[in-house]
């Protein structure tokens, strides 16, 4: 008996919740753009069904097809989400990076296959000579994931303020767990070796290279680096748990040495911008982009430092550059085909089924693809 009240509160807090939801998805602000009646069927539907709370985008080449936001930033303030809001964009901070790497190497600041040691003369010489940035970038190196594990043992390591070289030594320096070249380990500790080569080379802290070749040249209005809890960034999304029965918060802070494997935000506008730059010559010369997205590690189609899949849509294959990033609750998704530009954006801040996701992007690319086939002119 003394349970039956509770019983029938929670039972309401639910209902209410799943009615909220689908107010939220109904009501939500129209899409700037809404070129694709069924990418926007697709996305409501799944807004409902799931009890989404995130930003879903769909274009081809440099046009927005479909942009809409499901449920809120800020569950204490109420404020919406929009295609406007940025959010922690995880391991594709990754292939941010390899952007950047390809930028200097294009430059001659850098060399990919080169010894790292030509750069950290100060780092074991026994693993400096062997190493490349070409492994370190597309996980082959055999760096042991000592960051993880450091982590794992003390989560407080994630506030620790260090410097680049003394990073290197307590999280990059273990012995190789395999001979360069030889195999896949996804090891963050190789990203704080990148950082290393790359301010040593360069002489510029990285957020300042990020800035200067991708945020200002493409006129990204909310992406870039962010260090500590990204809470602190102007508009940013929180991150969550779970918003129902009840809001549970979840905030991971990135110390400065981890960036590179984590630190990049966008909005979904701004990730579309810098997918539709890149893919259309503007960041990099086409040799350049082509090595990026050349696969290095087949059995994880593996390219540097993100993916290259061959996937099937509307009946016909297509190669697409699969990026995929999870930091906390924040879930972000970004697919564009290398083949004639078809893209979807997810972006979720409440620890949303990563699968769930790639099921949704799935959907949404048969209807971009379904909707530019029906709209046609016919012969």
């Amino acid at each position: 008996m003394n349970g039956s009240p509770k019983l029938h509160k929670q039972k309401d807090g639910r209902a209410g919740w799943r009615l909220m939801w689908a107010m939220l998805a109904l009501l939500a602000a129209f899409p700037a753009l809404a070129d694709c009646d069924a990418c926007a069927a697709t996305a409501r539907r799944f807004a409902v069904d799931q009890h989404f709370n995130g930003v879903i985008l769909v274009g081809h080449g440099s046009q927005v097809d479909y942009a809409e936001s499901f449920g809120v930033a800020d569950a204490a303030t109420r404020q919406p989400l929009t295609a406007d809001t940025p959010f922690e964009t995880g391991s594709i901070s990754k292939w941010i990076a390899s952007i950047v790497v390809m930028r200097l190497v294009q430059q001659g600041e850098l060399a990919l296959d080169e010894p790292i040691s030509t750069y950290l003369p100060d780092y074991r010489r026994d693993n400096g000579d062997r190493l490349t940035l070409r492994e370190l970038i597309s996980h082959a190196s055999g760096v042991p994931n000592e960051i993880d594990e450091a982590i794992k043992r003390d989560p407080a390591t994630r506030d620790l303020s260090l410097s680049n070289a003394e990073a290197v030594r307590r999280f990059a320096s273990g012995d190789l767990r395999f001979a360069p070249g030889t195999d896949w380990d996804y090891s963050h500790s190789n990203w704080l070796l990148v950082k290393a080569v790359i301010e040593q080379a360069t002489g510029r802290d990285y957020a300042s290279l990020v800035d200067g070749y991708l945020v200002q040249p493409l006129a990204l209005r909310h992406s870039g680096i962010y260090r500590g809890s990204s809470s602190a960034v102007r508009g940013m999304a929180l991150g969550y748990r779970q918003l129902a029965p009840q809001v549970l918060p979840l905030d991971k802070p990135l110390p400065d040495f981890m960036v590179l494997a984590g630190g990049f935000y966008a909005s979904a506008n701004d990730l579309f911008v810098l997918m539709d730059a890149l893919f259309g010559g503007r960041l990099l010369s086409p040799e350049s982009t082509r090595t990026l997205m050349s696969v290095e590690r087949p059995l994880q189609n593996y390219a540097l430092g993100g993916r290259t899949r061959t996937l099937p849509f509307d009946g016909a294959d297509h190669p697409v550059a699969w990026e995929y990033g999870s930091n906390g609750a924040f879930r972000v998704l970004a697919w564009r085909t290398l083949d004639d530009g078809h893209s979807v954006i997810v972006m979720n801040n409440t620890s949303f089924d990563h699968l769930k996701l790639g099921e949704l992007a799935t959907a949404l690319m048969e209807a971009s693809y379904r909707e530019q086939r029906l709209s046609r002119p016919k012969k």
